[in-house]
């Protein structure tokens, strides 16, 4: 049920270095918060100092406990740092938002309802899944959680090579090209022990990534407690373009939608989470989940 907030503190979290506008959007949204809110919050601008930052600096305020906001003036990678410090936090009065600055804004774009400053002065908090995925973490280490996405195969692959170029739209359509060109398929072996071949396996908590792709029928505010499984098996190069191309122009239609799913690994195999690429080792049972109305939102 959605309840009118207002915050003790609201803390915005930036990327002074960002190769888009982070800094002065981070400036702006402090500005309008002071002319627009009918109370006096706290308001601060915290630049984060090196990658991971973000999840030191959300943590941190969350963990101060009380009526707090932490937004991130971010794209997806840089909200995903701050949605796992807020979880690490352990505040149940926590909430989260998040203004678009960068290369890819899944999040914000699909889940987003009004400018973020409205949003903030109406204090309608909604709770959204999220995921979590287990890579052989050692008891007591934070869990690793996903707002939109964690892609193996193709999608982390390609991500890694975007991160290298330039941005751009021709740039980045090269890349992708020359990357699908050599990629190669990777195996896992199943729950069932089988061992089998993908060139892409997403779990989705959000409809659409990267931009351009329908990924399946899904409802856009992600809060039935599931998540949808995107399968591309091995298949010849041309058919794995053609299912690309159907996801960016109609859509992949109705998906598998499950609580958990569970595979072991074979290699190491590098994953992307909400944008950024991280890794996982050899012989690690993986296993991702959905986290039932684990976050507060606004937007």
């Amino acid at each position: 049920m959605d309840s009118a907030r207002t915050f003790e503190s609201i803390v915005i979290i930036f990327n002074p270095n960002s190769t888009g506008d982070a800094p002065e959007l981070a400036q702006q949204l402090h500005d309008d918060l002071k002319g627009l809110l009918t109370y006096q919050p706290r308001i601060t601008l915290q630049p984060t100092e090196h990658a991971g930052h973000a999840v030191d600096l959300a943590r941190e305020a969350a963990a101060k406990g009380g009526d707090v906001l932490v937004v991130s003036v971010s794209g997806d990678g840089g909200y995903n740092e701050v949605v796992n410090g807020v979880m690490q936090a352990g505040n149940p009065q926590a909430v989260c938002a998040v203004l678009a600055a960068g290369n890819a804004n899944d999040h914000s774009r699909i889940i987003g309802t009004k400018p973020l400053e409205q949003a903030i002065a109406d204090g309608r908090v909604h709770n959204i899944d999220l995921l979590r995925i287990h890579t052989g973490q050692k008891e007591g280490d934070p869990h690793e959680y996903a707002h939109s996405y964690i892609g193996f195969g193709l999608t982390p692959v390609v991500a890694t090579e975007l991160e290298k170029g330039s941005k751009g739209a021709l740039k980045e359509m090269v890349t992708v090209i020359k990357t699908f060109s050599e990629f190669k398929p990777f195996a896992i072996r199943q729950s069932d022990g089988k061992r089998r071949k993908f060139d892409s396996l997403v779990f989705a908590n959000i409809n659409e990534m990267a931009k351009y792709a329908t990924l399946s029928e899904a409802d856009t505010i992600p809060s039935d407690g599931k998540f949808e499984v995107i399968v591309f098996p091995h298949m010849p190069k041309w058919r794995v373009l053609l299912t690309a191309l159907r996801a960016t122009t109609q859509g992949l239609g109705d998906q598998p939608s499950v609580e958990s799913y569970e595979f072991t690994t074979l290699k190491p195999l590098p994953y992307q989470i909400d944008g950024e690429v991280k890794s996982v080792e050899a012989d690690v049972k993986v296993r991702v989940e959905s986290a039932p109305s684990a976050l507060a939102i606004l937007g």
